[in-house]
């Protein structure tokens, strides 16, 4: 029987999310070894990643190994995979979702301010705009790095306050305290782990067919259909969640300006039927009614 190869970031969070791919895998009797690779978004951490101007910065370095056979797979954060994926690769399987939800975590001396007064350093356009629609006057930096650099970062710069996904936090256990941010909708796929293999490989799609979870593959596929019609990339102040309650799927989705202040949303609850390509219809939907221009508006600012 043959050893998957899984091709990984490095992070803590990465290897994490690879180790739940592979006991999903070992638990059908299948040999794994994990492969690290130090992607482009991990080796410049000093510029934000809208600054940068390379789509899929976390996931190219590994799409790569996967093109010259170094692994069998990729597992990755869905929300980092570009819409368009290189040619010969695919998303072959998404594990359940788990915490899709954008938490706040404050600096210890930070706790008694009120939201509006906090200085909050975020490299995430998404949820800069999204936070200055409801807090106009707050003050960003720019912060980079995996979790616990952020941490550390955060009380070492005296920074308020971050952001992070409620799964980076939640998955390994960490001891921090943070809240939950009504206002914010979460990037189109975040708080899914996704794995990528070479769409010729079809004995490693039937082992993955078993392993893949049909409702959240529904559900981010809606999401990331959304994000391709707006032409967003993963850089753009858009959110996407979809999520099935029985035989009805509810989508809210929003698109803001930079600075927050002109936002377009939706929030659509339809029967699913798998003829339909949802996302698609609500994105051209928004691009009719002032979308097209928002994002010509965000693409000159970048």
């Amino acid at each position: 029987m043959r050893s998957i190869k899984i091709g990984t970031r490095n992070s803590p969070l990465a290897l994490w999310q690879a180790r739940e791919v592979a006991r999903n895998l070992q638990n059908r009797n299948y040999k794994t070894e994990i492969i690290p690779i130090v992607s482009s978004g991990d080796k410049n951490l000093t510029q934000p990643l809208y600054s940068l101007g390379i789509t899929g910065i976390f996931t190219k370095d590994l799409d790569i190994a996967l093109l010259n056979k170094e692994v069998d797979i990729a597992v990755h954060s869905l929300k980092d995979i570009p819409t368009e994926l290189p040619q010969n690769l695919k998303i072959i399987a998404v594990l359940k979702r788990d915490y899709p939800q954008d938490v706040l975590v404050r600096r210890k001396d930070s706790m008694t301010l009120e939201l509006k007064d906090l200085k909050v350093a975020t490299s995430s356009l998404r949820r800069r705009a999204f936070w200055l629609n409801a807090f106009p006057d707050t003050q960003f930096s720019d912060i980079r790095g995996n979790v616990q650099t952020r941490l550390n970062k955060l009380e070492e710069n005296g920074y308020d306050a971050t952001m992070f996904s409620l799964a980076a936090i939640a998955r390994m256990s960490l001891d921090v305290d943070y809240e939950l941010l009504p206002m914010m909708i979460p990037a189109p796929g975040q708080g899914v782990v996704a794995i990528s293999g070479r769409a010729e490989d079809l004995e490693l799609h039937a082992i993955f067919s078993d392993i893949n979870d049909k409702e959240t593959q529904i559900c981010v596929d809606i999401e990331r259909n959304f994000l391709n019609t707006l032409e967003g990339g993963c850089t753009a102040p858009i959110g996407a969640f979809a999520e099935i309650d029985e035989d009805k799927v509810r989508f809210t989705g929003r698109i803001c300006s930079l600075d927050g202040k002109n936002c377009i949303e939706v929030d659509e609850i339809f029967d699913w039927n798998e003829n339909e390509n949802f996302g698609r219809q609500i994105g051209l939907q928004v691009l009719e009614n002032g979308g097209a221009a928002l994002m010509a508006e965000i693409k000159t600012s970048l």
